[in-house]
């Protein structure tokens, strides 16, 4: 697919393996190119907001008859969808409140439903043809290796009617290629609508200093300029939040990908300093307490991420509060690990509809996001919106407009000047 996309080519990337370049010259903002979804799924926590085919959101969405669980824009999706959506159909109506795959083994049932037809080939081999994408089976740990294991168990427990599967050893094998090389779907505030599987996306490398981005319209993924490229540059992506230093961009690197990053930002660690801002004291901190002090961070972020789904909503907010309690005896407002915290006390905030506390904690997000992100970055643009519209709730619109334009100049870069998610937010803006 890479030959035909003018200005692309692939090449082998020095100790990276496959990559993509640019044979000629792109400026900020300019479409690389764009590549429908080879397979997706959309999230099952947004159907009847979203066409289940085109991932277009709007009123009055037509559900499927039979299961009553799928919407449509019109007919003419839900019958471009019937191939797929026939995976689950019958089985959401057959088990009801037990039907429950993981978004990943929906997917795969998707992937092995597209390349049921070419028997020749075994399954991973035609998904490494889709691609090449890559797989680090035997590198998975064994949290994710149980967890692949119940997806298995779910694709013959929910898919079995439609699909004949390939052995176990194949099975693992594709579901640890989609793990490393499957895109989330976001919109514009970066919540997340669903999964795809994109196999030239699939071959841009990581950096932590990204000359593109990828963006999404509908189900389709358009890759974008965020740094001025000449002939020979590298099309490099982030796999990763660039927020966090380089030892924790690394680590979740290691963890998910199976490699670390060696580019100039990661050698020579030039933004850690401040990304690891202490609070200013009379008295010195001795780095054996700032380290003790990194741990707990990581510590509380990892256990917020485990209680998410089982504590209360107040609940996590006390958690929340008193990580950063602990922490800013220690570490400036600005430091990373307590802006992590902040956020996620937002988020809780905007899940219980406290709007003055969702204010109270983003305003102190704004700056910092600002100074330690990249340039158009997703990150920012999607906390301009998120502040904008609750600036807008309590009636402070001039404000809200002034985040909402700050949104937009970024969203012009990374979304493309005539993307739908601009043309709505400027009738936002114009209507105040």
């Amino acid at each position: 697919m890479t030959g035909s996309i003018k200005g692309i080519e692939r090449f082998e990337s020095p100790g990276k393996g496959r990559g993509l370049r640019v044979t000629k010259a792109f400026k900020v903002g300019e479409l690389l190119f764009s590549c429908p979804a080879f397979s997706h799924v959309l999230s099952v926590k947004e159907r009847g907001y979203y066409c289940e085919f085109c991932f277009t959101r709007k009123e009055g969405l037509a559900k499927c008859g039979k299961c009553k669980k799928a919407f449509y824009c019109n007919v003419k999706c839900q019958k471009a969808d019937w191939a797929m959506h026939k995976l689950e159909c019958s089985a959401i109506t057959a088990f009801g409140e037990k039907w429950c795959p993981s978004e990943m083994t929906r997917l795969v049932a998707r992937i092995l439903a597209k390349t049921k037809s070419q028997k020749e080939r075994c399954v991973s081999e035609k998904i490494l043809l889709i691609g090449e994408m890559q797989s680090h089976v035997e590198d998975v740990d064994n949290e994710n290796r149980e967890m692949n294991e119940g997806n298995i168990a779910e694709l013959h427990q929910f898919y079995s009617k439609h699909l004949d599967f390939p052995d176990h050893k194949d099975l693992l094998t594709l579901f640890s290629q989609v793990a490393c090389n499957g895109f989330t779907i976001e919109d514009d505030e970066l919540s997340h609508l669903g999964t795809a599987v994109y196999p030239d996306v699939a071959l841009i490398n990581h950096s932590c200093l990204p000359s593109v981005i990828v963006t999404y319209k509908g189900t389709s993924a358009e890759i974008r300029a965020v740094q001025n490229m000449k002939p020979g540059d590298e099309v490099l992506i982030s796999y990763i939040d660039l927020l966090y230093p380089t030892d924790d961009r690394n680590n979740r690197l290691r963890e998910s990908y199976y490699f670390s990053c060696d580019c100039q930002e990661c050698k020579t660690k030039s933004k850690d300093k401040k990304k690891l801002k202490l609070r200013k004291r009379s008295d010195p901190i001795e780095p054996e307490v700032v380290n003790n002090m990194v741990r707990y961070a990581r510590k509380s972020i990892r256990e917020f991420r485990a209680c998410k789904n089982i504590k209360t909503p107040g609940e996590l907010l006390e958690m929340c509060e008193h990580s950063m309690e602990e922490m800013g005896s220690v570490f400036d407002d600005s430091n990373v690990y307590m802006l992590h915290m902040v956020y996620q006390a937002m988020g809780v905030c905007l899940y219980m509809e406290d709007v003055e506390g969702a204010i109270r904690y983003g305003e102190k997000i704004l700056k910092p996001y600002f100074q330690l992100y990249p340039p158009f970055s997703l990150n920012v643009s999607s906390i301009y919106l998120k502040m904008g519209r609750l600036y807008m709730v309590m009636d402070r619109n001039s404000v809200g407009v002034g985040l909402l334009k700050k949104a937009l100049a970024i969203m012009e870069v990374t979304h493309g000047k005539d993307h739908l998610y601009l043309a709505e937010l400027r009738k936002e803006i114009a209507q105040k």
